[in-house]
């Protein structure tokens, strides 16, 4: 049987466009403040995965809502189960869009809007291959279950509940990260790091009152803020400053309080070189001030082990593997308010040979002198490898290279999807090498050709997996 899988594709390209619409019009990003008993991350979340779900009611397929914080779209028989896992909330939309984060905009072949790339377009790809092979009635001999978070970006809470509470499928795939296959995620662990010892208020002729950068621990910082006190004419060598470095800002002044804000650029923190991490900037500026002794403190350790050390060179903690790659150590949060412990955020991600235990000890020893404390976060990982001769992997890689004409071959990230939740888990697309990596980012987009590409990698993927 010869199926043209671009053109059952292409013949669902208007309800494809509209479906996704209807998802990147809501804000689907995580909203602790106004969390209920029916919204337990918020209304975006709860609404994006009703919305998805609404769309497999809709088309006749079997659904579940897991108490709004996870769900499926189920079709097929079997005994063994292929899992598609993707994820309806979205990172903050944040500054620097040229169009509304929340609507779908089609601009010179590209699909922009909060979510396209990352992770709503590929999950609207994904159902209609899951789509075309149902319409098409061929048969299979899995089911096939396409299981949705809503907790990705942060705690994974949704497919936490979802682990819980049902039975998880046998083998599956992830559309969250890249082309052709990505069957290595590096551990991640975000690292909080008080200094307790420089929470004792200080006065001296340049006082530091707050420093404040970071969305989430995701993120790269695009925006890092600070206010002075005791400021008399900083103009000159922030403009200096500017003209030095890549990055913009602005000093306003109200009487003796000036507040100084810098402007980098967002980066998803698996790649921090893609960024401009405007804290680690603001803090070298800050550095040369005469500052009372803890705010002096903070924002020279900041300058001293994290501006441009995003492999955790100056924390004594670079490693790499020659099939996982890295370490990187990407600075995310920072919080700097007088007269209370303050911190930083960093986000790391590590290849198989160190540990995260390791990592922390190193990092104690570097940071001794400030006596920190350091605390993991609960939602931590290991690192996570299929082999390429598993089935699963070369199916996909087969699937790859039949829909492109292009070579596959296996690859590590330091992104952690839903692909490692499985034993025999991967990540597969939606993002292909030629196209710019754009997730996270301000005006975040997927080229529609690459959405239309994907549907029909997928459907062919789903067919040769589960047939």
């Amino acid at each position: 049987m010869t199926i043209d899988w671009e053109k059952e594709v292409k013949q669902r390209e208007p309800e494809m466009l509209a479906d996704l619409a209807e998802l990147i019009a809501i804000d689907s990003s995580r909203d602790d403040e106004h969390k209920t008993a029916t919204a337990p991350l918020g209304e975006g979340p709860r609404d994006a995965l009703r919305k998805v779900l609404s769309f497999g009611e809709r088309d006749g397929f079997t659904t579940k809502n897991i108490d709004n914080l996870a769900g499926r779209i189920e079709y097929g028989d079997g005994a063994e189960a292929l899992g598609i896992f993707a994820h309806m909330d979205v990172v903050p939309a944040g500054d620097g869009w040229d169009t509304e984060p929340f609507k779908l905009t089609e601009q010179d072949g590209k699909l922009i809007g909060r979510g396209t790339s990352d992770d709503k377009g590929p999950s609207i790809a994904a159902y209609y291959g899951l789509k075309i092979v149902r319409d098409l009635g061929l048969p299979l001999s899995k089911k096939v279950q396409l299981i949705f978070g809503t907790d990705e970006e942060s705690d994974w809470t949704g497919l936490n509940r979802y682990q819980e509470t049902q039975k998880m499928p046998d083998f599956g795939f992830s559309p969250d990260a890249e082309f052709p296959i990505i069957n290595g995620e590096k551990g991640i662990t975000d690292l909080t790091i008080k200094f307790p010892t420089l929470a004792q208020s200080t006065t001296a002729a340049l006082n530091l009152q707050s420093f404040e950068a970071g969305l989430r621990s995701n993120m790269v910082p695009q925006k890092a803020t600070a206010v002075v006190t005791g400021a008399t004419e900083l103009n000159t060598a922030f403009d200096a400053f500017l003209a030095a470095n890549p990055v913009t800002g602005q000093i306003t002044q109200n009487d003796d309080q000036t507040t100084i804000t810098v402007l980098g650029k967002v980066a998803h923190s698996m790649a921090p070189e893609d960024g401009i991490n405007a804290a680690t900037y603001l803090a070298t500026f800050l550095a040369d001030l005469n500052l009372d002794q803890a705010g002096k403190a903070y924002v020279t350790v900041i300058k001293d082990y994290f501006h441009q050390a995003d492999r955790g060179q100056h924390l004594n903690i670079a490693h790499t593997d020659e099939i996982m790659g890295d370490l990187t150590a990407s600075p995310d949060l920072f919080h700097y308010q007088v007269g209370q412990v303050p911190d930083i955020l960093l986000n790391v991600r590590y290849p198989k040979g160190i540990d995260a235990a390791t990592i922390t000890k190193n990092i104690q020893q570097t940071l001794a002198e400030y006596q920190v404390e350091i605390t993991a976060s609960a939602h931590s990982m290991t690192p996570h490898y299929v082999a390429p001769d598993d089935p699963l992997v070369a199916t996909l890689l087969s699937v790859f290279e039949a829909r492109t004409g292009q070579p596959g071959h296996q690859a590590v990230v330091g992104g952690g999807t839903y692909g490692r939740l499985l034993k025999r888990g991967v990540a597969f697309g939606a993002l292909f090498d030629e196209t710019k990596n754009v997730m996270h980012q301000a005006n975040e987009y997927t080229l529609k050709a690459d959405f239309l590409k994907a549907a029909a990698i997928y459907a062919q993927a789903i067919f040769e997996l589960a047939k």
